[in-house]
């Protein structure tokens, strides 16, 4: 089978990392740190983008 051509490709900001955690340097009481979700405000937390439409002329 052919591979499908993707429309979509990498996030240029997050690099595909689209979701970090920061820790806020304090400690639970079973001792893991506490963490902080952050999204890429660009691509939403999904990692890619879609593609730049295409400009095509038509006519003369």
């Amino acid at each position: 089978m052919m591979p499908q051509a993707s429309t979509s490709r990498v996030c240029s900001h997050c690099d595909g990392f689209p979701v970090v955690h920061i820790t806020t340097g304090t400690v639970t009481p079973d001792g893991q740190r506490r963490t902080l979700p952050a999204a890429c405000p660009v691509c939403k937390g999904a990692g890619t983008r879609t593609a730049p439409a295409v400009l095509v002329r038509a006519g003369k």
